[in-house]
């Protein structure tokens, strides 16, 4: 089997998925061997026909301060939060930055080409995907979609990265779509370059179609709703990735922006807070 992008994947063991509810999966990844450089990753697969996506940003829900991303968790009871883009000293967003439609205070950044969006605007349209800018646009006066976080491309539709390799380690947050229209989320365990990381997902998901990176580094967190944490009763015992998902009581800095995805069937709107 050959990848659209021209190269032969290089496969790892298949994912051991550990279902969450329906449409919501979780593995923890250790990448193969070409992947040297790179630590396991906690992989999360969403299905966007099932799940929603909100984008959240602290002054738009009337805060008067970010919010660390399990207290983003339990204030919107969202199934999952995850750290949205890159910010400023002041937590202004560097870039676009839609909720329910309406612009959040960002720009569209000129060199950062990432864009995931969620919540079509037109009927047909995927639920969620990732617009490359570079040979995309994003109409802000008709919006295609009503939720919209941008930041770094890091892998487009030919295959090519689109990082620099830096040699610069962090915690990573990924997202990436697939093939299938399904959107996956990655959380690296350790510190790991961000090209070192693009060049394994390269080599090794032929169903990636494009990926791009969340702010990386103190900012890089995800929250899982207590309810669909396993407990030591359940058969099996505790999976390997419940390990690198943070306690809530250690330190965790403020995001002022995060995404967080919820059941369609039960999608709380806690902007009016």
């Amino acid at each position: 089997m050959l990848l659209a992008w021209g190269i032969t994947p290089v496969w790892a063991q298949p994912l051991l998925w550990d279902r969450l509810a329906d449409g919501l999966s979780i593995a923890l990844w250790t990448p193969p061997s070409p992947c040297r450089d790179v630590p396991p990753l906690i992989a999360i697969d969403i299905d966007p026909n099932r799940y929603r996506f909100q984008v959240h940003y602290y002054r738009n829900d009337r805060l008067s301060e970010p919010l660390d991303i399990h207290e983003w968790q339990l204030r919107t009871g969202h199934d999952l939060v995850f750290n949205a883009g890159l910010f400023r000293e002041n937590f202004s967003y560097l870039g676009l930055l839609y909720g329910n439609g309406q612009s959040l205070g960002g720009k569209q950044h000129g060199t950062w080409l990432g864009l995931f969006v969620a919540e079509p605007t037109v009927p047909g349209m995927a639920q969620a995907r990732i617009f490359d800018l570079a040979v995309e646009s994003f109409d802000e006066q008709r919006l295609p979609y009503r939720e919209a976080a941008q930041s770094l491309m890091l892998l487009d539709q030919n295959g090519r990265i689109r990082v620099r390799r830096t040699g610069k380690q962090a915690q990573q947050t990924l997202v990436a779509e697939q093939d299938g229209g399904h959107i996956l989320l990655f959380k690296t365990t350790e510190a790991a370059a961000l090209y070192d990381v693009a060049h394994c997902l390269q080599q090794t998901f032929p169903a990636i179609r494009r990926a791009m990176a969340m702010d990386g580094g103190s900012s890089s967190d995800l929250a899982l709703a207590g309810a669909l944490r396993p407990t030591d009763g359940k058969p099996g015992g505790i999976p390997g990735w419940m390990h690198f998902l943070n306690d809530p009581n250690s330190g965790h800095i403020g995001l002022p922006a995060v995404i967080g995805i919820s059941p369609r069937s039960r999608m709380p709107d806690n902007r009016s807070k």
